[in-house]
């Protein structure tokens, strides 16, 4: 097999290294992909991401079997509709099925519809009435830009004057070009990350995670798209699993059925146990990153043909390793997220062959043959362990090896599991 996976990050890295290591596949491309992905035998296309008709294109001249789409914002515009007009196979969900990661307003409704638990909300587009509402409201609440913010739209207000700056950035600053909040009841608990191949109104899960969005020790600091995941979570229990997939992940599914939208992809629900039981935080409606760059790497099964028989409305048999802990942590530019040095110079190419199994590239380029940075996070290297504590002595030590100057990386990624 010949497969196209669309994007350029460390989650992207993360898939195409997966197919590439099929038997059954001889070709992975990757659009527009990056430098570090070559340690792989992964081939980067200079294609524009907006580019379909160039997308189709290549398709079509390099005799690609099925193309696989990483990132959201295509899925939310359309290209697997696009690419089905075509006539060319793809995996992910439907433009009209992706308003669930698109539009929290309509996920909202998807789980009104479906009694799937979730956190109280009003919707407002209005800063006026939406101050004047905060006004009567309890603290801490939580502030949600209604469209895609790459996972920095949501702000954890803890008083009325963090609501009113959050309100003003969202509303009248228009921050994430959004023009709509929704403002929801705090939920206290331990988060996780639930993803799941999903076919129609058949659920496929694969084992937790669990990620850091804050850029530093102790979950504190600005909200990031992620600076380390980790999986499984050994502190929630078999059980909320399956409570989760029975009350949140395949009802979902149903309800999507229901509205003659199925959902064909992958569904990741950022789950919170709260003293009710598990609620859902948000739907994406692909990969989650950083979690795909320690979920995939426990998949024994071969995961191209794992999509393969997706595609055929097959189902695929699903082996995943039950044993020890598998820990990534992101190293990102200084002044991450808010605002990242550009162009450090990072190692070689080469330096980095020894870890080609252990470094999903995310922020790279080559400028006059040397591998500079081009984004916030820049890579993400992962390794397992018997349990965290083995893992987290393991990684850090393969981190301080490759460390760059200009970057930095959280030292606790993993700690809430050795809180159980």
């Amino acid at each position: 097999m010949k497969i196209l996976v669309i994007g350029s990050g460390g989650r992207e890295h993360a898939i195409a290294r997966k197919f590439i290591e099929s038997d059954a596949v001889s070709d992975v491309y990757c659009l527009p992909g990056n430098p570090g992905m070559s340690n792989n035998g992964i081939k980067s296309v200079g294609i524009d991401i907006t580019n379909w008709i160039g997308m189709t294109t290549f398709v079509r001249e390099n005799d690609i079997d099925w193309t696989f789409v990483g990132p959201e914002i295509p899925l939310i515009d359309g290209i697997t509709d696009f690419f089905r007009e075509e006539n060319l196979v793809i995996y992910g969900p439907s433009k009209a099925a992706a308003q669930l990661e698109g539009s929290k307003e309509f996920a909202k409704q998807v789980m009104a519809s479906a009694n799937i638990p979730t956190a109280n909300y009003q919707t407002f587009t209005d800063y006026r009435t939406a101050l004047d509402y905060m006004t009567h409201q309890s603290f801490p609440i939580v502030i949600k830009a209604n469209g895609l913010a790459g996972g920095k739209g949501v702000i954890i207000a803890q008083d009325l004057s963090e609501a009113t700056d959050a309100l003003r950035s969202f509303l009248v600053q228009q921050q994430f070009n959004t023009t709509e909040v929704l403002i929801e009841e705090y939920l206290d608990g331990e988060e996780f990350s639930l993803m799941a191949f999903i076919d129609r109104d058949k659920v496929y899960p694969m084992p937790i995670s669990q990620d850091h969005k804050r850029a530093f020790e102790g979950d504190n600091g600005p909200n990031t798209g992620g600076m380390g995941a980790y999986c499984p979570v050994p502190q929630i229990s078999e059980d909320v699993v399956t409570e989760s997939i029975d009350k949140i992940v395949q009802p979902t599914a149903d309800e999507m059925m229901k509205r003659g939208i199925p959902f064909t992809g992958i569904l990741y629900v950022g789950v919170i146990l709260t003293k009710d039981g598990p609620k859902v935080i948000e739907y994406n409606v692909r990969f989650g990153d950083p979690e795909t760059e320690v979920v995939l790497p426990r998949l024994k099964t071969d995961f191209a043909l794992v999509i393969s028989k997706l595609l055929q409305h097959e189902s695929p048999s699903l082996q995943w390793e039950t044993e020890g802990i598998t820990l990534g942590v992101v190293i990102a530019a200084d002044g991450y997220p808010e605002n990242p040095v550009k162009n450090i110079t990072l190692p070689n190419l080469s330096d980095f062959k020894s870890l080609s199994n252990r470094i999903d590239f995310a922020g790279v380029k080559l400028v006059d043959k040397k591998l500079v940075s081009a984004g916030g996070r820049i890579y993400i290297m992962h390794k397992s362990g018997v349990d965290m504590a083995d893992a987290q002595q393991k990684l850090y030590r393969l981190i301080a090896d490759f460390e760059a100057h200009k970057t930095f990386y959280r030292m606790d990624i993993g700690y809430r599991a050795n809180l159980k």
